[in-house]
């Protein structure tokens, strides 16, 4: 016997949800280093998302107060690995404000160089990983290989593929080789052509465009209150970069455009990477024309760093990279020196950024964010 239920009637389940929690690393392939992010669920949908971190600290900040000066701009490019000549940069300069020490120009143009071809290299990283995350291990490929052909650049130069540790008050420890030049023009030529291939592999790509659109927005209010720099600054809304708000080195004497994006999502923060790329091109290719014969260093000896506070601030591939050196006393070694890292405060707001997502929309606004987990755990 069959049993039939009488006409209209519906069949109305009521169902109990219980929020729970899961962790998301400190092992994991998406977090971009050894962090652990405690997620807060209802069902799928992320309620809240709380980052935990110290998983790799290495106290090198207290480390400072035990080393000389120069001894610590080797320990700023181990902070993030990937803007290693950038963070070596920030350090000189606030030693080269005690010291009253200047740069000649070709040692400027060699800082700018390698400073562009530096945030390049990061910025292909985030490419590769961005499309891995996504489900593209095809991008890993892609960036890796331009990278190490930066990175072929940099080795020649400073010694040193990764960790470079080179520049010095006044310059930098070397002069480039007559290769230099030669070997960035190739590269520029080879870039410009094989950014129309990065873009085509991506930028229309129906599956990044489904997970990256509208994923992961933060407001241009909550990205100023929560500290945001660098492109995830800039991808809502604001137009901030240290070399034009507060120029350094010689970065006023180039034609350069701060590329800007208004949405604030996943697409637009991978948008604005892609565009830099295409400034910091531009920027090599003035150097390459312009670059000066002359000294490369300094003549004026640097002395030792009198007392007192000293402050500087750069805009490397992730954001703003700020140096705080106390001299207490005269001599080779600092009182204090503190970081202020771009990583961390993109990391402070990825709750605002993840409520109400996926956990696989978390994993997309994690590689948007492009963060480096030693330049926090420092």
């Amino acid at each position: 016997m069959s049993h039939q239920l009488p006409p209209g009637f519906r069949l109305e389940r009521k169902s109990n949800t219980e929020e729970f929690f899961i962790n998301m690393g400190p092992q994991h392939p998406s977090t971009h280093g050894a962090l652990r992010l405690t997620l807060r669920m209802d069902g799928e949908t992320i309620v809240e998302v709380v980052p935990h971190f110290g998983y790799i600290h290495r106290g090198m900040e207290k480390q400072a107060e035990s080393m000389s000066y120069l001894q610590y701009i080797a320990m700023s490019d181990r902070q993030d690995y990937l803007t290693a000549i950038q963070n070596n940069l920030g350090v000189v300069i606030a030693l080269e404000k005690g010291m009253n020490v200047g740069v000649p120009l070709r040692g400027e143009y060699i800082r700018v160089m390698l400073q562009e071809l530096g945030r390049i290299a990061s910025h292909l990283v985030f490419y590769g990983c961005f499309g891995g995350d996504l489900g593209g291990q095809t991008c890993l490929l892609f960036g890796f290989k331009e990278r190490e052909m930066i990175h072929d650049i940099l080795e020649e130069v400073t010694g040193s593929r990764l960790t470079t540790n080179f520049f010095r008050p006044g310059g930098s420890r070397y002069d480039v080789p007559d290769t230099f030049i030669p070997r960035v023009k190739a590269f520029l030529d080879h870039m410009e052509d094989t950014m129309k291939d990065y873009e085509r592999f991506l930028s229309k790509n129906i599956i990044v465009l489904e997970r990256s659109i509208g994923i992961g927005v933060l407001s241009k209010e909550d990205a100023i209150a929560y500290g945001c720099s660098g492109p995830v600054l800039r991808a809502s809304g604001v137009n901030f970069d240290v070399r034009r708000a507060n120029p350094y080195s010689i970065y006023d004497q180039f034609d350069f455009d701060v590329p800007v994006f208004h949405n604030g999502d996943c697409y637009d923060r991978y948008q604005i990477r892609i565009a830099e790329i295409h400034q910091s091109l531009k920027i090599l290719r003035q150097c390459v024309e312009k670059f000066p014969e002359g000294p490369w260093r300094s003549k004026e000896k640097p002395v030792r760093l009198p007392v007192g506070r000293y402050y500087s601030e750069i805009e490397t591939a992730k954001g703003l990279y700020a140096t705080y050196v106390v001299a207490a006393t005269t001599g080779e070694k600092p009182y204090r020196i503190h970081t202020r890292g771009p990583s961390f405060p993109h990391i402070a707001a990825i709750n605002k950024m993840a409520q109400g997502h996926k956990i696989s929309d978390l994993v997309t606004i994690m590689a948007t964010l492009d963060p480096v987990i030693p330049e926090i755990d420092r």
